[in-house]
């Protein structure tokens, strides 16, 4: 059988006891520890990738896998937005580059409140400094959305900019730009794009949306639920910026009669494998389509019941790759990114036996646990009481049973909870459910 390239051993993530020693929270030895709300950019000159994140943290990767901390790259917000907020504190920055100056949109805002702003930052420079332009929108709480958690889009046909805000109570919004100035070019707040029930206590936000040129969708990822305890990753896709966007079933993503909170293909959830730290809530994504044509979901999340003394639930960030179907839908890797290539896997590296974590829609949405699964030789597969059949070809492995079928891709990756190299699966049935599975012999 010819020999597979795995990747090498990553570096591992300082270890929880990181935190008895109380490190600052710009100290580089926390690795990415504390980095929340992550925003993915790679700059066009020198191919580095960013990351920005809550506080106006900025930190740099030449590979995605690597990183080291730039620091904080804005001072404080705006005057006018520190008067309407009362506070100085910077959430969630969102960066795009028009012309040579990069924008960083950045949210001002406390907890649990619609008193809100979200403000332009500007810079000739990636790293910074930036320095504020001006408010973008401001929010009070008798408005139906809070002025937080933005992401630039621009229209492919007609260049246009727009931002894509917004975080429960009414939902997620989309607002035009004024692409001369950045700050935005209509009054009002735009028009909504995804809500949830009332009974799920409106929990909606981090909104980001990409554009694929290849499906010629735009796809809307929001995180569902509570950023401590059930936050998850969910997707819709439509044809315009401004909607409607609709999910795998074909539900728009403003239907607020989701009586059993599947609406919205799922992308992540709490997981957890057999061996291992477990994680929950992944959330706040945001998304990368690189220079060399891969695509990367990236995201906070934690490790689950880790409450660190003096620390609120202390997040972590993961970057997965991006596989695409044929109908047109993202599927999130089954592991971390640790610098996977494509490569043609023979058939029979596939066959053994598996773990494998269906990432199914749940009230209210737990950890996913780990189940065994089986490819055999004859192509048999099995799964727990479940029995079918696949096959493999064009580095596509195609499951069925009963009236399922699943889309899957194949890869060669570094297990980061067995510390050793495997083959890795992720896929999407037919009814719109997607799954891992990692190779145990």
């Amino acid at each position: 059988m010819r020999e597979l390239q795995y990747p090498e051993r990553p570096e591992k993530q300082p270890d929880r006891a990181i935190f008895d020693k109380k490190p600052g929270r710009f100290d580089s030895e926390l690795g990415l520890w504390l980095t929340h709300d992550p925003a993915i950019y790679q700059d066009d000159r020198t191919g580095m990738y960013y990351i920005y994140s809550t506080d106006a943290i900025c930190q740099k990767s030449a590979d995605l896998i690597h990183w080291s901390m730039v620091g904080q790259i804005v001072e404080a917000p705006p005057k006018e937005s520190q008067e309407w907020v009362g506070g100085k504190a910077i959430w969630a920055p969102d960066i795009v580059k028009v012309g040579g100056e990069y924008r960083l949109y950045c949210s001002n805002s406390s907890w649990g409140v619609r008193k809100s702003c979200i403000f332009l930052a500007v810079s000739d420079n990636p790293e910074g400094p930036f320095i504020p332009r001006g408010c973008v929108l401001k929010t009070h709480d008798e408005m139906p959305v809070n002025a937080i958690d933005a992401n630039i889009i621009t229209d492919a046909k007609t260049d246009e900019q727009y931002m894509v805000y917004g975080s429960f109570w009414g939902g997620c919004y989309v607002l035009k730009l004024d692409r001369e100035t950045g700050l935005a070019a209509d009054d009002g707040i735009g028009q909504c794009l995804a809500r949830r029930p009332a009974w799920t206590s409106g929990a909606i936000e981090g909104p980001y949306m990409i554009y694929n040129p290849d499906t010629e969708y735009y796809y809307l990822f929001v995180s569902y639920g509570s950023l401590k305890t059930d936050y998850q990753i969910r997707v819709g896709r439509s044809k315009n910026i401004t909607g409607p966007f609709l999910d795998y079933n074909g539900r728009d993503m403003t239907d607020i009669s989701d009586e059993d909170g599947s609406l919205g293909l799922m992308q992540l959830c709490g997981y957890q494998w057999n061996e291992g730290i477990p994680h929950m809530a992944p959330g706040h994504n945001s998304v990368l389509h690189n220079k060399d044509d891969e695509w990367f979901i990236v995201c906070h999340i934690r490790q689950k019941n880790f409450f660190p003394e003096g620390y609120l639930e202390p997040s972590t960030m993961q970057v997965r790759k991006v596989y695409w179907t044929e109908n047109g839908w993202p599927v999130a890797a089954a592991q971390p990114y640790t610098g996977e290539i494509p490569q043609d896997i023979p058939q029979e590296a596939l066959f053994g036996t598996y773990e494998r974590i269906t990432l199914v829609s749940a009230l209210p949405q737990g950890i996913q646990t780990a189940v065994p699964m089986k490819l055999g030789e004859n192509g048999y597969y099995e799964c727990c009481s479940i029995q079918g059949t696949w096959e493999y070809a064009d580095r596509k492995l195609t499951i069925h049973y009963g009236p399922h079928t699943e889309e899957a891709f194949v890869s060669a990756v570094w297990d980061v909870e067995c510390d050793r190299p495997t083959i890795a699966i992720c896929g999407l049935s037919n009814k719109g459910v997607p799954f891992w599975a990692k190779k145990r012999t």
